[in-house]
């Protein structure tokens, strides 16, 4: 586990990358987009297939430019399939957007989430033939023919929000493809100064209820009007920490001439999320990842295919379910 004493060398380390390669720093680090989706590693498995019921080739189906469509905001708690409300108790929520076409009568299901579950795109494996964390953090959309009512209004939520035409709806889909192409990696935390009037964003989640919030907006763009008096809220887990310090990429840490000390403090960090496979284990991983978050006030973000030193602040980590309203109604 890391000790206080490799923190200075670890910042004069990042400061001497930061001005070498003259990085300079925008708050919130913008999200890294890509050209296209890569092939997944086979490394990588599901314990869950992604997106069974979706489209060959991730299609999505042409409405009439005059259907009239209904916009539907599904909720429900995290793993409800398996656990049902469990999750719901502590507001654990996965969000999704819902579509009902007037004109055929059918209903379709998009939503965004992790190729690998969540626990793959939080933390890496540390592979005994790596030096370097191997990580399978891939998200993508999912879009499918039918709402699963009773998933979605058990334990959660099943309500319209907007109405569009059908033009909107093809607009949106040419829209939600490039987004999907582009963006590419599921980002689990937001990180900011710990809560006060003029805190900073440092960096900023990327996962289902982020989707359903870019939708939202690009829907509004073109022309969408959402109803007044629904209450949106949304899961987010924070991280809290003081201005994070960039410390480099894969290769300028873990390759041939990296910082050997630092890629062992990196390794060293992530050692305690691996899966435990007792009970004393998770019980020991539990009191490590006490003492370097909370007593060594340590975290390492891997964010853009990048590692940043988090120093953490009080109250280090915090689940909250706020609200985050509808778009604003369009000026007449």
């Amino acid at each position: 586990m890391m000790r206080a004493s490799v923190l200075p060398v670890l910042l004069v380390t990042s400061l001497t990358l930061c001005f070498a390669e003259g990085f300079q720093t925008q708050w919130p680090v913008p999200y890294k987009r890509f050209d296209f989706r890569p092939k997944a590693n086979p490394y990588c498995q599901a314990k869950y297939t992604f997106c069974p019921d979706g489209f060959d080739n991730g299609s999505i189906p042409v409405m009439k430019d005059d259907d009239v469509i209904e916009v539907f905001r599904l909720q429900a708690p995290v793993w409800e399939f398996k656990y049902g409300g469990l999750l719901g108790y502590f507001k654990i929520m996965h969000d999704a957007i819902g579509f009902r076409s007037s004109i055929s009568g059918k209903n379709y299901t998009a939503e965004w989430y992790e190729l690998f579950q969540l626990g793959n795109c939080t933390f890496p494996h540390l592979r005994p033939d790596m030096d370097e964390p191997f990580w399978c953090n891939q998200g993508a959309a999912c879009f499918y023919e039918g709402i699963d009512d009773e998933h979605w209004k058990s334990n959660g939520t099943l309500v319209p929000v907007a109405r569009i035409s059908g033009m909107m709806f093809n607009q949106m889909s040419v829209w939600l493809k490039e987004d999907n192409n582009t963006g590419i990696y599921y980002e689990t935390w937001t990180v900011q100064q710990p809560t006060s009037i003029n805190y900073t964003m440092w960096f900023e989640s990327y996962d289902c209820s982020k989707f359903v919030l870019r939708t939202y907006q690009r829907l509004w763009e073109l022309g969408a009007t959402f109803y007044k008096g629904i209450q949106t809220n949304y899961t987010r887990i924070f991280l809290y920490s003081e201005e994070p310090t960039y410390l480099g990429n894969t290769s300028s840490i873990f390759g041939p001439h990296g910082n050997k000390s630092l890629a062992e403090t990196i390794r060293k960090f992530y050692m305690p999320f691996t899966p435990p496979h007792s009970f004393k284990e998770l019980f020991v991983s539990f009191l490590d990842i006490f003492d370097q978050v909370v007593l060594h006030k340590s975290f390492y973000l891997f964010y853009n295919f990048e590692y940043w030193y988090l120093p953490m602040k009080f109250p280090y980590i915090k689940l909250t379910y706020e609200e985050i309203p509808l778009p604003p109604q369009k000026p007449l």
